[in-house]
């Protein structure tokens, strides 16, 4: 079934088909007849193409005021929405004296329009990167090489591949309605009955977001699993995390208005997974990966939590935690309180302990990565890896070709692994 093949969404034939089908349909819409007619041609056709680039112009800026929207969103989305309201209103202008194949084109053509914008905006964040991965995401199946905690006695021996737990974690002391989270174990974890005791990295996602995001959108098992195979089965252990309770809600990875989210990231996750895993449970041996929100989060948490995590990697994250500015912030997550502000605003951290000459333990580290046209992200991330550098931080700022999207993220962690690993004290890293 097509529905399993990894056909690709974001590149190949499938894409340009939708894109060649809708014009074709809504040029079978007009018909040969009408595009011989001058009238039609002069007068019809231009009111119903400037209505329809009307429509397309209203989406964008409705989108963006009712969703709240700052990220930028591809042109072409608003585009091929503008063809959708071209084919309806050729529907309409078109219907009468139309055969009964020009008369289905239109609605056809319609239903491409808006599979097509809708593939445009995926291209854009590269959300389900194949047929595969959204089939699997939006009809909840189980994960590649997913199993129970209770199947997990039943694997041991040379895998070849790592396997993803499904976890329950006990939002204990949080108290944080959480969704099903994943936890990642290399080849090495199960070769014999005495586990190794692994590092561990902590990855959360953007806003609307699921947990799984990081293994169909960030590829970031394949990517584990590929550098296991070069390093004898060794990989960290890979989290999967919840960090907002909901695909619409922004949590920052803060305690806050919508829930403890920080504390289940900071306290119930490494308890869980240090208790049911055997994984080290230094900071040193920990770090925390993210990607938009995930990478603020990462910045925010292992600056205000360097007892948990002594590596991040902050992938086109935000200066800081925030819904809109200072004020909106303040008033929206934190509920009118401005010291929780401050108290998980990094620079406002940094500078702290820069005023009282304090400084981060020996080796904690951090990688800023943005993609080179994301100027605002890639200004914010030097303005953070100079203040961090100077409280201790080994900070580095990594920029490469890309943009604000799952398939940079994607990029990035492959890139970034290896220094996770070696930081992480991987067996066998260099």
């Amino acid at each position: 079934m097509i529905l399993y093949v990894d056909v690709s969404l974001l590149g190949g034939w499938l894409p340009w088909t939708l894109r060649v089908l809708t014009v074709l349909l809504v040029v079978a819409a007009i018909g040969r007849r009408r595009l011989r007619d001058r009238k039609f041609l002069l007068q019809r056709l231009p009111l119903v193409v400037v209505g329809a680039a009307v429509f397309g112009l209203l989406c964008s800026v409705l989108v963006r005021t009712v969703l709240d929207i700052t990220d930028p969103l591809p042109f072409d989305m608003w585009c091929w929405l503008a063809v959708f309201a071209l084919a309806s209103g050729l529907g309409a202008v078109c219907w009468r004296g139309s055969r009964w194949w020009q008369r289905t084109a239109a609605p056809l053509a319609m239903l491409l329009a808006l599979l097509t914008a809708g593939n445009a905006l995926n291209i854009s964040l590269g959300y389900f990167p194949t047929l595969a991965d959204m089939y699997g995401e939006l009809t909840n199946q189980a994960l590649p090489q997913q199993i129970s905690m209770a199947q997990l006695p039943t694997v041991h021996g040379n895998t070849g591949t790592g396997r993803i737990v499904q976890v329950d974690i006990p939002a204990t002391p949080s108290g944080f309605q959480h969704r099903t989270e994943y936890v990642y174990l290399p080849p090495a974890w199960f070769r014999s009955t005495h586990r190794p005791k692994l590092p561990v990295i902590e990855m959360i996602g953007g806003e609307y977001a699921v947990p799984d995001n990081w293994v169909r959108a960030g590829n970031a098992v394949k990517t584990a699993d590929a550098y296991a195979t070069e390093h004898h089965g060794f990989a960290p252990v890979l989290v999967f995390a919840d960090a907002s309770g909901g695909f619409k809600v922004d949590t920052e990875c803060v305690n806050g208005t919508a829930g403890k989210a920080g504390d289940h990231l900071v306290k119930d996750i490494p308890q869980f997974v240090q208790k049911n895993f055997g994984t080290f449970t230094s900071a040193g041996h920990w770090a925390i990966a993210g990607w938009s929100m995930g990478g603020t989060c990462a910045i925010t948490l292992s600056l205000t939590h360097p007892n948990v995590f002594g590596h991040f990697l902050d992938i086109s994250g935000d200066i800081g935690p925030n819904i809109g500015d200072r004020n909106s912030t303040i008033s929206k997550l934190y509920a009118g309180n401005a010291a929780a502000y401050e108290a998980n605003d990094p620079m406002t951290v940094l500078a702290a302990m820069l005023a009282k000459h304090k400084k981060f333990p020996k080796g904690f580290s951090g990688v800023f990565a943005d993609g080179d046209v994301e100027d605002k992200h890639i200004q914010q991330a030097h303005q953070l890896a100079d203040a961090a550098t100077k409280v201790g931080v080994e900070s580095q700022v990594y920029v490469a070709s890309g943009k604000h999207s799952w398939t940079f993220a994607q990029s990035v962690f492959k890139t970034q692994l290896p220094w996770l690993a070696k930081v992480l004290q991987v067996p066998g890293a260099k």
